[in-house]
């Protein structure tokens, strides 16, 4: 089942809890706009390159349309479109007054160099600008894409419509962003894990945590588990995974990884492990910060079956779509936690 037929049975399984009408229900399964182009750049060899751009705008009745640009090589019209729908339920669960949107392109940043990821942002903006805009749909960063993204769109949708610092968020503190915008993830995290804790009189320090993906989240993620006292005993990347059961340092990980090119792997203080055993390494709390759909029904039933500190385990989910549709029914059994990767992520 892929993200989008998966985001669809979820919808689907509240719409009946909650007895929504059958038309409205069908409604607001249907996006309220679908952009699919194409985007072709020169390379920095000459040759010429085409990629296929998506926006997917689900739904506006709340107001302007909000959601992120992702930059990888799987994304699709089905993953997007589902994305786009898990944002419009992600703004209405917090009561912000937007829609869900989002946005991707397929392709590989890691294999363009800044001067092609700049020509292919321009050009997806060029594509897109008459369809976004502070009242009609506002891009973020997501995977992939970052501030530096961020403000290419707004410079290039500001040569057809004007200097528009709003277009975007998540864009350069000296373009307006907002500070703390590149932390806010990782430590929503870590905040709405301290509250659970807090529920049961334990702490950060009280427990062991396996975190999936070191990008932008993971390693905000981990440096304040570290900095709480918190021992972070595996963490992955796309270079491979490693694990200290005695607790691994995140800072000179931090340090070693600035230094190997963006990965961890081979840092002296860990040894290496098999990336696939990863998620069903027995720990107190798992995070999973890079691909969604990771918490499958094997996956979950592992952490169930073992036993920790304050719960059987505790999940914190932090990209949209991360548990699988299978796999939700083994999440509801009473000592087992999972904090709403919906609201992490706000």
């Amino acid at each position: 089942m892929n993200a989008l037929a998966a985001t669809n049975r979820n919808f689907q399984r509240a719409a009946r809890i909650l007895g929504l009408d059958s038309k409205l229900e069908k409604s607001l399964l249907i996006p309220f706009r679908e952009i699919k182009v194409e985007c072709t750049i020169p390379k920095d060899d000459g040759t010429l390159v085409s990629y296929v751009g998506f926006r997917i705008q689900h739904d506006n009745a709340r107001g302007p349309m909000k959601g992120g640009i992702r930059y990888h090589p799987e994304v699709d019209p089905d993953e997007v479109n589902a994305l786009a729908q898990l944002m419009t339920w992600k703004t209405a669960v917090a009561d912000i007054p937007y829609g869900g949107a989002k946005g991707g392109i397929g392709c590989n940043p890691r294999d363009l160099s800044i001067s092609e990821l700049e020509r292919l942002t321009r050009v997806f903006t060029q594509k897109i600008h008459d369809l976004i805009g502070v009242q009609r749909d506002v891009p973020a960063p997501d995977m992939g894409t970052n501030a530096q993204t961020m403000a290419w769109i707004l410079d290039e949708y500001s040569k057809f419509h004007g200097h528009s610092p709003a277009v975007v968020t998540g864009k350069p503190i000296d373009l307006g962003g907002s500070l703390g915008r590149e932390a806010a993830t990782g430590l929503g995290v870590v905040f709405a894990t301290e509250a659970l804790f807090a529920e049961y009189g334990k702490s950060i320090s009280d427990h062991t945590f396996v975190i999936q993906g070191f990008g932008n989240v993971g390693t905000w993620a981990a440096k304040s588990i570290f900095e709480r006292g918190g021992k972070v005993i595996a963490v992955s990347d796309i270079s491979g995974a490693i694990k200290n059961l005695n607790g691994i340092d995140i800072l000179a990980l931090l340090k070693h990884k600035d230094g190997n090119g963006g990965v961890l792997k081979d840092f002296p203080g860990a040894e290496a492990m098999d990336p696939d055993e990863l998620l069903v390494h027995e720990c107190d709390v798992l995070v999973p910060c890079a691909l969604g759909g990771v918490l499958n029904k094997y996956v979950c039933l592992f952490h169930l079956k073992i036993k920790s500190s304050a719960f059987k385990s505790v999940f914190s989910p932090v990209p949209t779509f991360q548990c699988t549709f299978n796999a939700s029914p083994s999440l509801t059994v009473d000592w087992h936690s999972t904090l709403p990767g919906k609201m992490l992520l706000m």
